[in-house]
Parts: C-alpha cells; structure tokens; sequence
C-alpha cells in the first residue's frame, strides 16, 4: 500500500515540472503527507492548475464520508471490478505529485524507509478522484493513489507499491479515452531507477511534518 508520501519541493518547482499554476489554497512544503489531509492534485479536470483533494476516496454515491478512511488506495489488479473506482478509472483520472513515498520494513520491528527516484526530483502516482455533497450540500472532491505489485527493488520492503508514472505518460493518463492505453500504465516502476534509506519513526506520526522526518535513521529517533 501507500500511506504516507512527501512533496518537499517549493511551488515553483512544483509549477515548473507539472507546468501548472498556482491552486486555490496557499502551497506548502510536506514531508509526512498522510491520508485525511487536503494535498496537491493535478486532476484531469483542470490539468493546467493544482488542487487540493482529500486523501481517501468517496464516491459520488457514499452515504457518509467516513468511507474515503478505507480507500487511501486502489488495487490495480482489480480496479475495474470495483464500483468505487470502475467510473472514477474512465472519467477522473489525476495525478499526485511527490518526490518521495515512505513503507515500512518488517525486521523484528517495523523500520520506516523513505523510497526515492535516483534521476529525478519530482514524479507523480497514478490517483482517482471523485466528487462528494455533504448532507450540508458542500462539494468535498477526494483522490485515491492506485498501487501495484512490488518491482524487484521493493520487494525487500514491501510486497506492493504506488504506480509512479513516467513523465512521458503523465499527460496520456490525464487525457487518454482508450481504457486498454490507461490499464497498460499501471505496472510496477523499473527497479534500476529507484533508491530508498531506512529514516527516523519520526514519519509513524503524521502530526510531525517537518524536515527532520526525512533525515537517515539515527540522525533523530
């Protein structure tokens, strides 16, 4: 699965890799993005803009919004057998920006790594995203980050992972009508461009968001 990433850079950088402008709420650096929070989404919607999106999706069709709490992410084995992502997968498509996500290593005890690319800053996850009125008539939109079988790389510590699209398919997966096209895109990133190191337990609370949290394990515990 995929319960915690970051996206450290600073707006600019974001805007300039994404070629977005700026979203409607204020931009900050993050380093413990956690799900229930408002973080930066590039939906297909609105593709030249950041928006801010809960993490935990909740379909259009949801009773309650406590359901998004169960569906942080979605299987890409079984996507279009779902109800709750089988719509979302042909029309709301969008990207999650990040340069990092974080899994934990089972070695006696949970051991938190932080997994990164090695050529590139700034990547985005394969995510849905769907619209929600509150029992007050308010329209809450919320994503979900789509995960796959570990590459050779993380299966050391973790036996599944995001998909994280190559830039060249960034574009396709916001824009692309062929369901074929789009399920081709979910597969695992090629291990050789991928580096992670174990960091501080710091990350296991999402209430700490700063940048000590992704320090290599033992510059703080």
């Amino acid at each position: 699965m995929c319960g915690r990433f970051s996206l450290t850079v600073n707006e600019a950088e974001l805007n300039l890799r994404f070629e977005t402008a700026g979203g409607e709420a204020p931009y900050e650096s993050r380093y413990n993005c956690a799900p229930t929070q408002m973080l930066a989404v590039i939906t297909n919607q609105q593709p030249g803009k950041i928006s801010y999106l809960k993490w935990g999706l909740i379909p259009s069709w949801a009773k309650d919004a406590s359901i998004g709490n169960k569906m942080i992410n979605a299987r890409a084995e079984t996507i279009t057998e779902k109800p709750s992502y089988r719509n979302p997968l042909r029309t709301s498509r969008c990207l999650v920006p990040a340069d990092s996500f974080y899994e934990w290593k089972q070695n006696g005890s949970k051991i938190p790594y932080r997994i990164h690319l090695k050529d590139t800053r700034l990547f985005a996850f394969a995510g849905l995203w769907d619209s929600w009125k509150t029992p007050e008539g308010d329209v809450l939109n919320s994503f979900t980050i789509i995960t796959t079988e570990a590459n050779e790389f993380m299966k050391s510590i973790h036996e599944r992972m995001p998909v994280i699209l190559p830039p060249e398919s960034e574009k396709l997966w916001l824009g692309s009508n062929n369901l074929e096209e789009v399920l081709a895109m979910l597969k695992p990133y090629p291990s050789e461009k991928m580096d992670a190191y174990p960091v501080s337990k710091l990350v296991n609370s999402p209430v700490n968001d700063s940048p000590e949290v992704i320090e290599g394990r033992g510059a703080r515990e």
